[in-house]
């Protein structure tokens, strides 16, 4: 979870750092019975003897692999859970960086045949303990965010709705987040791997090493990115297709942002509108996307036209914002100040004021008490997301420890603020469509899978459903599909969501 949002037009961008190089290698850790220096590991000169290099410091303990059994209704599933790390190395041999990863393969199976799923988060900045533990893995924590505070008990379940029954399933931690970290010294290393390109080259990387590692090759593989994973999920297919020799079946993208520009341009408010009017809708009632066509149509047409028209139309203007308040619940008057063009802050703050009440940024259903009700300006948090935080990371690292047996020293870092701040976007807004292109017109067989929920404000539905209807007719439905869940960015903390999601995922595969 979490998208890191530019700032509007005053945002500037940093330059690109280098990608990591092409010729960049990993060494498997070492078996979990040994504690040797990985192979290829290089050794300081004049190290006193027995004592550990400056990179081994600052390794992961050795893979943990465990069997386990679990009860679910109607069956059984037996499997090995593995915790690890894969050590990424520069061109010249030295260690970068260790890829903590948790991986879960079904007993019993063809792995010729059987799939295999990698998933990443967002951010950048988050781990992938959001689609482990909220969605996709053998054990879940409930997070609904209307139910759910910091204190909350953090033990994990059994998930009924795993995807373990039709695909193996491989969460990886990019550098920063989780337990992965770096291993060497210096800000050159930091500055690649903080990058778009270098974040994407390392990620195709350790989905290569991994399948080398677990004999993996031949399986069909899947690839899964939620949020910011809508940019790293097609580079990093691109990535796989081009250098790393790794063909992908599917992609799947849960809450993803395709294209950065779209922050700062008309088109913001268009992507939202459905999103603000399904928000207002649902507190009187549950809501599809069905009761959504008229709205979809409005901001097609009238509602952009009138925007494209501009302030300097008046009666363009009025009529835009006394429609746009009639359908989100926006007082009048305060839709006829902001120009019926409501900025994320500006309606999370206006939607329930009057009860002194936030609504979500990333689930707009749900809503918290305002620590500032008295102010036009002041936002704190955001109750849909903030108090997850804690339970997630306590049950991460209890589920880690406790049931994997993988217990490395150090925070377990779920969001990174240090990765966002130091994040090279580039020179211009990221985007993915290109690549999008790229690797479906590359590979006729290749599916793609996007979903949504309803109530997210920091990456609309609508927004992809605009960006994927830009798409060639080679990428039309059904080998590209669109499907919007009840619930916010994290629209899996909803048991609907969450079957229904998982029965699309499954089909994708079959």
């Amino acid at each position: 979870m979490q998208l890191i949002a530019p700032c509007r037009t005053s945002l500037a961008l940093i330059l690109f750092a280098c990608g990591l190089m092409e010729s960049a290698r990993a060494a498997d850790p070492p078996p979990p019975t040994q504690v040797t220096t990985p192979a290829g590991q290089k050794g300081g000169a004049g190290q006193t003897p027995g004592m550990p290099s400056p990179s081994e410091q600052h390794r992961l303990p050795p893979d943990s692999s465990t069997r386990h059994t679990l009860e679910l209704p109607g069956r059984t599933l037996s499997f090995v859970a593995t915790a690890g790390s894969i050590r990424l190395f520069d061109d010249k041999g030295e260690p970068q960086a260790d890829i903590a990863y948790t991986s879960y393969q079904l007993d019993g199976t063809d792995r010729g045949t059987r799939p295999v799923t990698f998933f990443f988060n967002g951010g950048p900045g988050s781990s992938s303990a959001w689609l482990q533990l909220g969605n996709a893995g053998p054990w879940r924590l409930p997070i609904n965010a209307d139910e759910v505070t910091p204190s909350t008990f953090p033990e994990v379940r059994p998930n009924a709705e795993t995807w373990l029954d039709f695909t193996d399933l491989v969460f990886l931690d990019p550098v920063g987040t989780g337990y992965s970290r770096f291993v060497a010294t210096g800000d050159d290393v930091r500055k690649r791997l903080y990058s778009v390109e270098g974040d994407v080259n390392s990620l195709a990387l350790v989905v290569r090493r991994w399948l080398e590692k677990h004999d993996r090759l031949l399986s069909p593989k899947y690839i899964a990115g939620e949020s910011y994973g809508g940019i790293r999920g097609p580079k990093v297919v691109r990535q796989l297709q081009l250098r790393q020799g790794i063909g992908v079946k599917g992609l799947i993208m849960v809450s993803p942002l395709f294209d950065y520009s779209a922050h700062r341009s008309l088109l913001q408010y268009v992507a939202r509108l459905p999103s603000y009017v399904a928000t207002r809708r649902e507190a009187e009632g549950p809501v599809n996307r069905a009761d959504l066509a008229d709205v979809e149509a409005y901001a097609r047409g009238e509602f952009l036209v009138d925007l494209i028209k501009g302030q300097a139309d008046k009666e363009a203007t009025t009529r835009l914002a006394d429609k746009s308040a009639a359908l989100t619940g926006i007082d009048q008057a305060v839709s006829r100040r902001l120009a019926g063009r409501f900025e994320l802050p500006e309606f999370r703050r206006e939607f329930d004021r009057k009860n002194g009440k936030l609504i979500g940024n990333y689930d707009a259903s749900v809503r918290g008490l305002d620590p500032y009700p008295e102010s036009d300006f002041h936002l704190s948090g955001d109750p849909s997301s903030d108090t997850l935080l804690a339970p997630l990371t306590s049950a991460t690292v209890d589920l880690l420890a406790r049931k994997l047996n993988w217990r490395p020293d150090g925070p377990y870092e779920l969001l990174n603020d240090t990765v966002r701040r130091a994040w090279d976007f580039g020179r211009s807004p990221p985007e993915s469509l290109s690549e999008l292109r790229q690797i479906l017109a590359t590979d006729r067989n290749m599916k793609l899978l996007v979903a949504h929920g309803l109530f997210d404000l920091v990456t609309p539905y609508f927004g992809s459903q605009i960006v994927l209807d830009q798409l060639p007719p080679f990428a039309s439905t059904p080998r590209v599909k669109l499907v919007v869940f009840p619930g916010g960015h994290m629209f899996y903390s909803r048991e609907a969501s969450r079957r229904a999601f998982r029965a699309e995922a499954e089909a994708m595969m079959k």
